[in-house]
């Protein structure tokens, strides 16, 4: 039986949220895997191409999971009701609920993570609390059927972690093998916990504001 990944895109989404674990989910056999945007328009991710998605939120079919991916774009996006209740409608049918990034504060405005432990981008954990969620340490939190993975890059261990829980382990451990991912990063910077102290006084200034606006927006929407 074919299983069903639904991802919701949106103007200034984080191209890598989506593309990575899409990339991932298209190794997998019997997966359906379904793009969808408000409308037919091309969306503009936040690197600088456009991508068509071949669904709209009016004729994307039922997910058996939903991921919702973050970026620049997620403040507006959760501020409007067509992308909301698209939302919503997915995931009361969905067996998973899932986000990468900063998608997850989607499903906080939807009062879908209250009392669930969540993770998010590490610029954003601290208002996590805004939308009930319990920030736990990881770049994958999986409880229950709620699974959430941290920034950007983490979206491919993301997707390699639902592989394993719905394909089995082995399907995933060769999805990553014929991906060759295999990361050896040139810097120790890719955390808080061991970027240098000056790069993480730089990351927290830019940070800061987003973060802010974050918590702005989530108060004007959240739901439940």
């Amino acid at each position: 039986m074919t299983f069903r990944v639904v991802i919701p895109v949106f103007d200034g989404v984080t191209q890598l949220d989506f593309t990575g674990p899409a990339q991932m989910f298209a190794k997998v056999p019997d997966l359906d895997l379904c793009i969808a945007s408000k409308d037919a328009k091309p969306v503009e991710p936040d690197s600088g191409f456009a991508v068509v998605a071949p669904y709209t939120f009016a004729d994307c079919p039922a997910a058996d999971l939903i991921c919702v991916p973050g970026g620049s774009g997620v403040m507006d996006a959760i501020t409007d009701p067509y992308f909301l209740s698209f939302v919503e409608r997915q995931c009361q049918q969905a067996r998973y609920i899932t986000s990468v990034c900063t998608g997850m504060f989607a499903l906080g405005a939807l009062g879908l993570v209250k009392g669930r432990k969540v993770t998010t981008h590490w610029g954003y954990t601290d208002i996590i609390a805004e939308c009930g969620g319990v920030y736990t340490e990881g770049r994958v939190v999986v409880d229950g059927n709620l699974i959430t993975a941290g920034g950007v890059t983490s979206g491919v261990d993301f997707s390699l972690t639902v592989i394993s829980e719905v394909f089995g382990e082995e399907t995933a451990r060769l999805i990553q093998l014929a991906m060759q991912y295999n990361p050896q990063p040139p810097f120790e910077s890719g955390h808080p916990s061991v970027a240098a102290s000056e790069t993480l006084t730089q990351a927290n200034a830019l940070y800061a504001e987003r973060a802010q606006r974050m918590r702005e927006t989530l108060q004007s929407v959240k739901r439940g």
